[in-house]
């Protein structure tokens, strides 16, 4: 036999399809804190879907792929009239969610936004629950909703936290199409060997590239990516649950697999078992839309506003002092052509902070990137890691995410060096940042909905277990645009 031919027998899956969907499976969520944080950034989330239909911009990407089409008993887009199948309407929610760069975030070897899964959970859960009750059975509550939303959680950030796809050039959104394929099949009811195909389908896919966040290329895809990702998980287990065959050692076959064509030829690493930890640990960003790794320098800047203010024509040096990922991926000169540029930018953001106190959605439109103090201050800056901040922001104990600035005056004298650790998201700050979240849901929802509608909303999702027991059909008509 010649020593080229390949080795035809079928293998079994790969461990780490296997470990996933057992996980999925067969694990038990016991934490309160877990459903209480996922109460939190349902609420969250949706809000920040809600406030970018503000946007022309993120409204064009919305609707059906034909004009004018309707699916029966399909799902609801909220804070729309859009009636839609499981797959556009993830993809609809999925790009609402994204589009500001507000919702939620993880970080680690690989960064992400967990809650872009609620993508396919929510488009899925209300599609099921509507072909339920139009044939007599019962829809999904919530609690089924919020346990999804656990798992993927639990599923993208467990993936992200020893591996990192950035440095190969992919994109994080391949752990939302992983994440949202698996969920998405066990909503769909599949067995556990339907559930292992889908997986793979979502491992053998072509995986988006970085190209659209960075410099020279950055775009508005980053913004729908995550839709586009989340869909396609609901896509792939909807032709698993239908026959579709999966590849078993789609991440370990030699030449051919995942790990040799896109990974260096290394086998993923993990550092824990797949719980409940990653939705408890989950960052929300609560004061500003912008990247998470400057969230902390914004804080400062926003702190060093009023001492600035006046003080602008003095500047000399502006230093920030950051995490080795934040150098890496947001710290940029030169011209920034778009929103999506520019809140990729830390130092566009800081100088936001430093100017007006404040850092909104509104702040990199057009309209504000066109004042020269921008870039005026953006060429002051000087970005330097922090390896204490680069230590910490990896250590699982504390996952901080540190930034400093201090400003260097003409005259020799200088503002006092203004650090954070912690960004008011984080777990370490709950107790803050809480009460928070819960106003920039309500102020979100404001911007959409009469306030009876708002006030609808905001008795049921403040009331746990009443929230748990509501139909998911319930939950969604809540949302419909009148």
């Amino acid at each position: 036999m010649s020593a080229n031919v390949d080795e035809n027998t079928r293998p079994e899956f790969d461990k780490e399809l296997q470990d996933i969907v057992n996980y999925v499976l067969n694990y038990q969520i016991d934490s309160d804190e877990a459903y209480q944080t996922a109460r939190y950034c349902l609420m969250d989330t949706l809000g920040c879907g809600i406030l970018a239909l503000n946007y022309p911009a993120c409204t064009n990407h919305l609707g059906p792929l034909v004009s004018g089409t309707t699916v029966e008993n399909g799902c609801r887009v909220p804070g729309t009239d859009y009636v839609l199948d499981p797959v556009q309407g993830a993809f609809n929610i999925g790009a609402m969610i994204r589009w500001l760069d507000f919702n939620d975030t993880w970080l680690a070897a690989e960064w992400g936004h967990p809650s872009d899964n609620l993508g396919a959970i929510l488009a899925l859960a209300d599609y099921l629950s509507r072909q339920n009750e139009a044939h007599g059975k019962a829809p999904l509550t919530m609690q089924a909703v919020l346990t999804a939303m656990i798992k993927a959680h639990e599923i993208q950030g467990c993936l992200a936290l020893e591996n990192s796809f950035n440095r190969v050039g992919l994109d994080h959104v391949v752990l939302v199409k992983v994440a949202s394929t698996v969920i998405a099949a066990q909503m769909l009811g599949c067995n556990r060997d339907e559930i292992l195909n889908a997986l793979s389908l979502a491992w053998v896919d072509g995986q988006s590239l970085r190209t659209y966040r960075h410099a020279p290329n950055t775009g508005v895809r980053k913004s729908w990516a995550a839709g586009d990702a989340t869909s396609r998980g609901v896509r792939l287990a909807m032709m698993a649950k239908q026959g579709e065959m999966g590849y078993p050692s789609v991440l370990s076959a030699k030449t051919w697999g995942f790990y040799d064509v896109l990974f260096n030829g290394k086998a993923f690493q993990f550092q824990r078992p797949y719980g409940s930890y990653v939705m408890e640990q989950i960052l929300f960003k609560l004061s500003f839309p912008a990247e998470f790794h400057a969230q902390t320098a914004v804080e400062c800047a926003v702190k060093l506003h009023d001492e600035v203010k006046h003080r602008l024509d003095d500047i000399e040096t502006i230093v920030l002092s950051t995490q080795e990922p934040a150098v890496r991926i947001i710290s940029k000169t030169g011209p920034l052509h778009n929103p999506a540029d520019r809140d990729h930018c830390l130092q566009y953001m800081v100088a936001i902070g430093l100017l007006f106190g404040d850092l909104t959605a509104d702040h990199y439109e057009d309209e504000v990137a066109s004042d020269p103090r921008i870039d005026s201050l953006r060429d002051k800056m000087q970005v330097e890691e922090d390896s204490r901040f680069s230590e910490e922001y990896l250590d699982p104990d504390k996952r901080a995410i540190g930034n400093a600035i201090q400003v260097f005056y003409a005259d020799g004298s200088s503002s006092d060096k203004i650090s954070i650790d912690y960004p008011i998201g984080h777990r370490r700050r709950r107790e803050e940042g809480i009460p928070v979240l819960i106003e920039k849901f309500r102020r979100n929802l404001a911007g959409q909905f009469q306030a009876d509608s708002v006030d609808a909303i905001m008795t049921l999702c403040s009331d746990h277990e009443r929230l748990t027991k509501t139909p998911v059909t319930d939950f969604m008509a809540l949302f419909v645009k009148r």
